[in-house]
């Protein structure tokens, strides 16, 4: 994939922060360059996710959009391919060989719903797939598919700039702190 982005649907400011913080945390962690949020606007939400990006380290992007059928479009327009995760779709471990090799050298959307999903994403998606076909969380199910697609790659994405750095141990907490990337 050139690049991997990821749309969270339907944030309601309040009543979904905590979610939609941790879709945002997840697609980063898991190699995602961007979530988009449509829903209700939340600037609060989107500076936080900011200023983790600024103490971890990395380029990840979090930018709100109007209307996501339009950015949908776009993104299938310039040949984009779009992964809906919904419970009701194609088993991800049987498919996603497929997603790969069609997103080889194209950028992939990957839609994560909210409340209610309109029958128009269905439609518009490359594929709907499922991590399991009973009800789950969006976050497990962006972890669990952004895992296979990336193959176990994101174990060693390195992020750059990171002011803190955890040190993987056994036991314990290890933190490195880069002093010289702080503002």
């Amino acid at each position: 994939m050139k690049r991997i982005h990821v749309l969270r649907l339907d944030h309601r400011i309040g009543r979904d922060t905590r979610i939609t913080t941790h879709v945002c945390l997840t697609a980063r962690a898991f190699g995602a360059d961007k979530v988009w949020l449509s829903g209700e606007e939340d600037t609060h939400l989107m500076s936080n996710v900011e200023d983790i990006v600024d103490r971890w380290g990395g380029d990840f992007k979090v930018e709100y959009v109007k209307n996501y059928l339009s950015l949908i479009k776009n993104w299938q327009n310039v040949g984009g391919r779009i992964v809906h995760l919904t419970m009701y779709g194609e088993q991800a471990h049987k498919i996603i060989d497929e997603v790969r090799e069609e997103s080889e050298d194209r950028d992939l959307l990957i839609i994560v719903g909210g409340s209610k999903v309109p029958s128009k994403v269905y439609k518009n998606a490359t594929w709907n797939v499922s991590v399991t076909t009973q009800p789950h969380s969006e976050v497990a199910a962006l972890a669990v598919f952004q895992h296979l697609l990336m193959d176990g790659k994101e174990f060693d994405i390195n992020f750059n700039h990171p002011v803190f750095e955890v040190i993987p141990t056994l036991h314990g907490k290890k933190v490195n702190i880069h002093d010289e990337n702080k503002s």
